[in-house]
């Protein structure tokens, strides 16, 4: 048997020790290498390998989810679909059942159900989710009906970017067979136009698009209201069209249609802003003969343009029209009539105007009043 020395034992134990010492300093080094095996050892310590894993709790919304789908049997049909994207008051919700009947085997979605997802959507403010889903109906994901058309019109006109693609909407509409454009398409794609008819510039520019949709309209056998025909008579108006205004005043009774205060406002603004006051001014008068009360944009642009026209008479009597209403005219529409009487060397009237209007109107406060008259004094000094 062979004898070991003991001075091998100290060396073997030494080189031992080192070692370790050496491997714990890399492991402080090291925390990210470190700490795992922390917790590994520490998690073995502490847990039995007969301990089942503990389960993630649901969600709310998860058990909700669940119980709705449950609640679908197979076989489903798209009106159990549209049931159960009806009661949902969660958008989130309501588009991830939709998502997931559309991957079963044998079913698709119809106009229904996504007209009821869209609608969803909008209400919930997803409105990037909404877009998906409009991109999908063009692209051909279901077969088609008007209401969700209009629905998708509707959303499109009310978002800034997707203004085209309402207009690519429409299209189809014109192109299909059993979705042809109505009323309500109309409506909203001439309102929408008309909210772009800010500057005169932009207003021919969007006026092709009025008279093009106005003959496919007339094409198509549908019949326009008031609000409609208004608006295809504020378009023209807004580009001093007046002359197609007043043909499509006058097409209003075959229609079935009567003129409205925003009619005769419309012509009569256009006309006035033309240079054809005394048209302006007779279309006033048959709105005033018809008990209907004109805008105080319109009675304004009635009041400046008779008196730039030096029709003095007739600017002051629509004007105390226009107190007797409780429409109050702004500065400059006081400032064009009294520097009109003072041209005219009827300064006195103009005077005696100015406190007569302090009287009628309300709103005349003393710092108009004295702006007024020192505009009123410097005037006849000329």
């Amino acid at each position: 048997m062979a004898i070991i020395p003991k001075s091998f034992f100290c060396v073997r134990s030494a080189s031992v020790y080192f070692s370790s010492l050496f491997n714990l300093f890399k492991s402080l080094q090291s925390p990210h290498s470190f700490i795992p095996t922390l917790l590994h050892t520490r998690s073995c310590s502490t847990s039995s390998p007969s301990q089942p894993p503990t389960q993630r709790t649901r969600t709310p919304m998860e058990k909700q989810f669940e119980t709705w789908v449950q609640n679908l049997k197979p076989g489903f049909t798209p009106s159990d679909v549209d049931r159960a994207l009806k009661a949902q008051s969660d958008p989130d919700l309501a588009l991830d059942i939709f998502r997931w009947t559309a991957q079963h085997r044998n079913y698709k979605h119809t106009h229904l159900t996504y007209l009821t997802i869209i609608k969803q959507l909008i209400a919930g403010r997803r409105y990037r989710q909404a877009e998906t889903l409009v991109e999908e109906v063009i692209a051909g994901a279901c077969d088609v009906s008007v209401p969700l058309y209009n629905s998708m019109i509707r959303f499109c006109c009310g978002r800034k970017l997707l203004f085209n693609r309402a207009f690519d909407v429409y299209k189809k509409m014109l192109r299909s067979e059993d979705c042809r454009p109505n009323l309500e398409t109309y409506t909203l794609l001439f309102n929408s136009l008309l909210r772009r008819f800010n500057k005169l510039n932009v207003c021919y520019v969007y006026l092709h698009a009025v008279r093009s949709m106005t003959k496919q309209m007339k094409a198509s056998g549908v019949i326009p209201d008031t609000f409609v025909l208004n608006m295809i008579i504020k378009a023209y108006s807004k580009c001093l069209e007046v002359d197609e205004a007043i043909r499509v005043f006058r097409e209003m009774g075959l229609y079935g249609c009567e003129p409205n205060a925003y009619t005769y406002g419309y012509i009569a603004r256009g006309l006035c802003e033309k240079g054809r006051v005394n048209q302006g001014l007779g279309f006033y008068r048959e709105m005033r003969s018809k008990c209907l009360v004109p805008s105080t944009s319109t009675y304004v642009i009635i009041v400046c343009s008779l008196a730039m026209d030096r029709r003095l008479e007739d600017s002051i009597e629509v004007m105390f029209d226009m107190l007797d209403r409780s429409r109050s005219p702004d500065h400059l529409t006081y400032k064009t009539v009294l520097e009109g009487l003072c041209r005219e060397g009827r300064a006195d009237e103009a005077f005696e105007l100015l406190d007569e209007c302090k009287k009628r109107d309300a709103s005349m406060n003393e710092k108009v009043y004295k702006n007024l008259l020192n505009e009123l004094y410097f005037v006849c000094r000329e």
